[in-house]
């Protein structure tokens, strides 16, 4: 019998993009409309869903690719991220980053070919320097406990044989301006990006400068679809779409096409971003102008200073909640931004005098079991979803990996995809949302000051 669906849900991102408001009025594209078809359809404009279409313009760029995306391109999740292109293992489902060694060298080799991907795009492109910046990370600690988890990478990192280096409370203060560190692991595998500038100037590349660009829809959401003889028909509110092939590259909104039921997590985080500092707050917070601190405990806040369009911002982002609905509320978005505001003078007590511009929710899709939702899930119909809080790479990893497989091109990606179980099937209603949310607060609890 054939396939057909109405997609239940529509994404939902309440607050601003702000990496992407930051950047001012972009290219805009136009809404599907009328009927046409197309050899390939790509539902999704994140990192994944542009990801897959540059890499059919590489493998398949004499065919018609078209893309679509459900709002206006940066200003979903992609656009909330927080930048980080992390190289290393980095397992946010944990209460440890690490795993074993074999896993981990895998995850290293596989995150550095989506990194090298990156920096193909941001060169081939002509990007803005911004938009992608390898300058490395740090991990940062604030209590004792946080130190025994940077204690516990480290040695991790030198049984992989992995470069990092050991910072002082004086060097993070040095680097960052504020004194609330302990200690920090500098670790120079990281690249970090201003995620929307880096979308914008994606989608720019893909729809603009290739020879056969790539069709770009935004505010065209896919809202049914059915399967024919050949190929897919897709609605959405203003054309029917004929395509050969379909590349699902919606994160945890698989499961609203009717995809991996009750097998993924949807999480969202927090984050707030400042006003612009003023010349004179820069001089009195001090330190450089471009870093990222991710929380030795995976609960903990991660911090951002980045300068430029829209000048020099700090970002905190933190607290998680489960929330099956996929989406969350306002108020749940002021209750945590005042939970950021006493993070931030914990840290910068010299900015007490610098408000926040922006805040925001980001969604992220989780497994119980860390697996993606990756493969063929209906003839000719290829899922690159569920990247377990690490868009950037993984998101990048399971586009390039999706269009690999349609293709039929053996690689590495497209094995280590396939590697894994399917997702975990999760506990019944409303047993799953209580235990998420109550092991989420557990873990806030433990990590304490690093939040």
């Amino acid at each position: 019998m054939a396939l057909s669906r109405t997609v239940a849900r529509l994404p939902v991102d309440p607050g601003p993009a702000a990496w992407d408001e930051i950047l001012g009025p972009g290219r805009t594209y136009p809404q599907a409309d009328g009927r046409f078809s197309t050899d390939w359809l790509v539902i999704g404009g994140g990192f994944a869903g542009l990801t897959a279409a540059k890499r059919l313009l590489e493998l398949r760029g004499g065919d018609k690719i078209v893309l679509l995306e459900a709002a206006k391109i940066a200003s979903g999740p992609a656009g909330r991220n927080s930048g980080f292109m992390i190289d290393l293992p980095h397992e946010l489902g944990a209460d440890g980053y690490a795993a074993s060694q074999e896993v981990d060298r895998k995850q290293i080799t596989l995150n550095r070919h989506a990194q090298a991907f990156v920096r193909s795009c941001f060169d081939q492109y002509e990007m803005p320097a911004e938009a992608v910046r390898s300058i490395g990370r740090i991990n940062g600690a604030v209590n004792a406990r946080g130190e025994a988890h940077n204690a516990d990478y480290a040695h991790h990192l030198d049984t992989l044989g992995e470069p990092f280096e050991a910072l002082s409370s004086g060097d993070m203060k040095q680097i960052t301006g504020s004194a609330y560190y302990k200690s920090g692991l500098f670790l120079p595998g990281a690249v970090m990006l201003q995620p929307a500038l880096y979308i914008r100037s994606l989608a720019d590349g893909i729809a603009t400068k290739e020879k056969a660009p790539v069709q770009i829809f935004e505010n065209s959401p896919a809202i049914s679809f059915e399967q024919q003889k050949d190929s897919w028909l897709v609605h959405t509110p203003s054309a029917r779409i004929a395509a050969k092939n379909i590349i699902l590259a919606v994160n945890g909104h698989a499961e609203s096409f009717g995809f991996f039921k009750d097998r993924l997590m949807h999480v969202f985080t927090y984050a707030s971003m400042t006003e612009p500092l003023s010349d004179e707050q820069s001089r009195r917070l001090g330190g450089e102008e471009n870093w990222g601190i991710t929380p030795s405990d995976p609960m903990g806040s991660t911090i951002r200073r980045h300068d430029g369009y829209g000048g020099n911002r700090l970002v905190i982002r933190n607290r998680w909640t489960y929330n099956p609905s996929m989406t969350t509320s306002d108020r749940q978005i002021d209750a945590f931004g005042r939970d950021q505001d006493k993070a931030f003078q914990r840290r910068f007590p010299m900015l007490a005098d610098v408000k926040m511009a922006y805040r925001w929710s980001g969604r992220l899709c989780l497994s119980r079991n860390s697996s993606p939702a990756f493969g063929e899930v209906a003839p000719s119909l290829y899922s690159a979803c569920c990247q377990n809080g690490l868009g950037t790479a993984k998101g990048t990893l399971s586009g390039i990996g999706a269009v690999e497989l349609a293709t039929r091109s053996n690689s590495e990606i497209v094995t280590d995809l396939l590697s894994y179980a399917p997702p975990q099937k999760l506990p019944p209603q409303p047993v799953a949302t209580i235990g998420a949310n109550l092991l989420l607060k557990w873990r806030e609890f433990k990590a304490g000051r690093e939040i």
